[in-house]
């Protein structure tokens, strides 16, 4: 981009952490105005550090998400957490979302963070005896000194417009680091498989989805005979287990069919043109812990 000459231009780099499940992911995206990180009721739907972009006037805020806290079960998750430390380190500030119907939850890197924390409870939709919150509120101060404390909705838009406001506050001069034009510094490709794996998310049973990966093999624009632009995509869908091979197709295509006009939906409309997108199912045994893998499906912390 063409770096604009201005001192009074400022950067602001926000880390969104917490549980999984907590909404960091739909957060981001109300904050961004776009949707640049998939979103699905699954734990650990977020495996990576996404980068969310929003210019205003002479600031631009960056918004890191980042996977939810969770048990280390493979080298996978290890990854995860590794992407989560590495994302908090060097920010202005932490967002800490939490799901504030569920029980207390701090994860022990953010009660030892030196980095302010704005402490956002979200789901209070959900809650209708507010001294609920109120104790909430009073349970988490007691663990450690908080920059804000927001009660908020990210699915009904209570009081999230007071989220950047306070970012502001932490706000540096600095040119701008990002495309002021592009949500996201997300690889295509990356975007692409994601948007595949989560309608597979969405789809599949419980027991499926953490052995999922997809990679985009192939991604072509074109034209059709008449002329009209035309976007082709091969990707693989893979699984840990042959006997999950036949629970991603369904009975006779079903549901891969299901999963790719889903799929191909959304990626027209990405595009603005029409989308010719293929599936199929490959078997990688346990791929979670295959660092090779990790590696070549655009997974690891490093």
């Amino acid at each position: 981009m063409e770096k604009e000459s201005s001192l009074k231009m400022k950067t602001v780099f926000a880390a969104v952490c917490g549980k999984t499940n907590a909404g960091k992911s739909s957060l981001v995206n109300l904050l961004v105005g776009e949707k640049i990180a998939i979103v699905s009721d699954k734990p650990q739907t977020t495996r990576m550090r996404i980068n969310g972009i929003l210019t205003k006037g002479d600031t631009q805020f960056v918004f890191v998400d980042t996977p939810g806290f969770h048990k280390e079960k493979s080298a996978l998750s290890k990854h995860m957490h590794k992407s989560i430390r590495s994302s908090v380190a060097g920010v202005d500030v932490i967002l800490y979302l939490t799901d504030c119907t569920k029980k207390l939850f701090l994860d022990s890197e953010i009660m030892n963070e030196t980095t302010p924390v704005v402490l956002l409870l979200n789901k209070v939709d959900l809650i209708k005896d507010k001294s609920q919150l109120l104790k909430s509120i009073e349970e988490y101060s007691k663990l450690r000194e908080f920059a804000e404390i927001i009660p908020l909705s990210v699915k009904d838009k209570i009081n999230t417009e007071k989220i950047v406001p306070i970012l502001e506050r932490y706000a540096k001069n600095n040119e701008f680091h990002f495309e002021t034009t592009f949500p996201t510094d997300q690889p295509e490709k990356i975007w692409l498989s994601e948007i595949i794996r989560e309608k597979l998310l969405n789809e599949l049973r419980e027991e499926l989805p953490h052995g999922i990966a997809v990679q985009i093999e192939n991604l072509e624009h074109g034209k059709t005979n008449r002329g009209k632009e035309i976007v082709d995509i091969s990707a693989a869908i893979i699984c840990e287990k042959s006997g999950h091979k036949g629970m991603i197709i369904g009975k006779q295509g079903s549901l891969l069919k299901k999963i790719g006009e889903l799929s191909r939906l959304e990626t027209e409309e990405y595009f603005g043109c029409k989308v010719h997108l293929k599936l199929w199912v490959k078997v990688a045994e346990d791929w979670r812990n295959r660092e090779n893998l990790i590696y070549e499906f655009g997974l690891r912390s490093d």
